[in-house]
């Protein structure tokens, strides 16, 4: 459901849960200035957050969801 500051809904986790031992952030080799996004796997999610500041909460999709995501960048579903 979407709420404000969160228009598509998605479940927000605080530090604590995404700072969780085990978790591990990468960021694109691509990434030389630091103003990218960080992703991390954990369980059956994927996790995303800013890399610049990493002490707010990461936004969470399935792994579905990603999957869905990353076959639309691959076809070109968002190119402008």
């Amino acid at each position: 459901m979407p709420v404000a500051g969160n228009p598509e809904g998605k479940k927000k986790m605080n530090l604590d849960d995404t700072s969780a031992p085990g978790v591990s952030w990468r960021t694109s080799s691509f990434c030389s200035t630091g103003a990218c996004v960080a992703v991390a796997v954990a369980d059956d999610s994927v996790m995303v957050r800013d890399s610049k500041d990493p002490q707010r909460p990461a936004l969470v999709y399935s792994t579905q969801e990603w999957r869905d995501f990353v076959a639309g960048v691959k076809s070109g579903e968002f190119d402008v």
